[in-house]
């Protein structure tokens, strides 16, 4: 017989997940020794956990709770679907109508000459499905040979098979035997970590131009594409120089090398603007959307794909090539009705103009704290780099340490942040109040005051 979960108190809670769940991107027997803890309810930019605690949720979940929690609009769009039509596949030349008008939203959203869209239910699946594409794509054009896609070293694209190749961390390589053949990596535009003395733009245009040097390297007759996040999110919100991406793409139009910008985490008005890609300029020939398309109420991702791609492939007889949910009514529904809100309510438009300043000048006073190396961000995303040593940004070794003793304090004193490395990183809602983010920067600085404490302890 089942229980009403309600009924369950936390240590009860722990001792079913301990038996039963395994947890993504976790050392289980780390989260086993010390409980897993207890998300309830939500409301806004709050959390409760089973114990009573608030926490404000510095990372929109996983970067996607765009709007924030507790909208009773998504909820409805979503009731109103599950009654009229709750699911239907749109193989057997079959569509509904919701998969078809939020089909048409994202056309008129994205940058243009992205005319048609290809769903999926995650950004991995997404992603994956943009390495069919290309592959496909080369082979109709007769040139069966350009295979291999560049990516950078921590980037993040997913992790299936193909999109973990796509992606640069060493530890999911380590894992499973990646990446897999056609996937190789090029330096990030790192400069904090990597730029060493240089100039901001000047180290800008030489992490682009590593992109040339690996074409040339594997022979452009080779190479089908290059994917990159306009702002790489889980390697550690690393931010590009403006200098790089206009050579990155001078780059891929000189040796007809597809370009791909993964907006997973940017999509939906994370950076200030709708896309990173409006921020950065960038006119790719597929865009990779998931997240901040429904804010996390539901799963749906979504392949823009321009127009030489689409023609090719439309005419290129059938791609056998789909997923069971792509295009599902229900989270298609909650799509347009999250859009709806972004618009409406001019949210966005609101995070460029105040909020999104706001945050980013409030985080900057933290570059005071001598264990801040430098705080990086663009509307509402932002990392703070912890170092052993500011003058000569010196990393701490072993590097991650003190970054998960930061993230331990955090989640102690009432707020999440993420650790990558030694750096914390932010990706609040986007319907943050001033007050709101005021509330964020005073946690985070009694946080890395606790972790300051701690490591001169060690």
């Amino acid at each position: 017989m089942l229980t009403s979960p309600v009924r369950n108190s936390t240590a009860e809670w722990q001792a079913l997940d301990r038996a039963h769940h395994l947890h993504p991107f976790t050392d289980s027997t780390a989260l086993n020794r010390e409980g897993v803890r207890i998300i309830t309810k939500a409301e806004g930019v709050h959390l409760w956990d089973s114990e009573g605690r608030r926490l404000i949720d510095g990372m929109a979940g996983l970067w996607c709770v765009n709007v924030g929690y507790g909208r009773k609009e998504l909820a409805e769009a979503a009731y109103r679907q599950m009654v009229e039509l709750p699911y239907y596949n749109t193989f057997f030349k079959t569509a509904t109508p919701p998969s078809i008008e939020l089909s048409r939203l994202l056309v008129e959203l994205t940058p243009e000459g992205l005319n048609h869209v290809f769903y999926a239910g995650s950004g991995s699946e997404a992603n994956d499905t943009i390495v069919r594409m290309v592959r496909h794509f080369w082979n109709l054009m007769g040139r069966p040979s350009k295979k291999t896609i560049i990516s950078r070293t921590l980037g993040y694209h997913g992790s299936t098979m193909a999109s973990a190749s796509l992606g640069g961390m060493p530890a999911m390589h380590a894992q499973a035997d990646l990446p897999l053949p056609g996937f190789v990596h090029i330096m990030p535009p790192y400069w904090y970590g990597l730029g060493g003395d240089m100039e901001p733009e000047d180290f800008g245009l030489l992490a682009a131009r590593k992109l040339e040097e690996k074409i040339l390297e594997l022979g452009p007759e080779q190479v089908a594409a290059f994917i990159a996040e306009p702002v790489m999110g889980a390697g550690g919100v690393i931010i590009p120089p403006q200098s790089y991406f206009p050579e990155i793409q001078r780059i891929c139009r000189q040796y007809d090398v597809l370009l791909i910008a993964d907006e997973v985490i940017c999509g939906f008005g994370r950076t200030g603007r709708w896309f990173g890609s409006e921020h950065f300029d960038i006119r790719p020939d597929f865009m990779t959307l998931a997240k901040g398309i429904t804010s996390g109420y539901l799963p749906l991702s979504a392949v823009m794909v321009g127009d030489r791609v689409a023609e090719a492939l439309m005419s290129g007889g059938e791609f056998a090539h789909g997923f069971t949910y792509s295009g599902h009514p229900v989270a298609c529904a909650v799509a347009l009705e999250n859009i709806r809100i972004l618009k409406e309510e001019g949210i966005i438009a609101r995070v460029a103009a105040e909020t999104g300043p706001y945050l980013q000048n409030r985080l900057r006073e933290l570059e005071d704290h001598p264990l801040v190396g430098e705080v990086r961000g663009v509307g509402f995303i932002a990392a703070i780099e912890l170092v052993k040593d500011k003058k000569r940004r010196e990393f701490f070794d072993p590097i991650g340490e003190v970054g998960l003793i930061c993230r331990d304090h955090c989640f102690a004193n009432g707020v999440v942040m993420r650790a990558t490395r030694d750096t914390m990183l932010l990706s609040p809602p986007l319907i943050m109040s001033r007050g709101e983010i005021d509330e964020l920067v005073e946690a985070a600085k009694k946080c890395l005051d606790l972790t300051a404490r701690d490591v001169a302890r060690r």
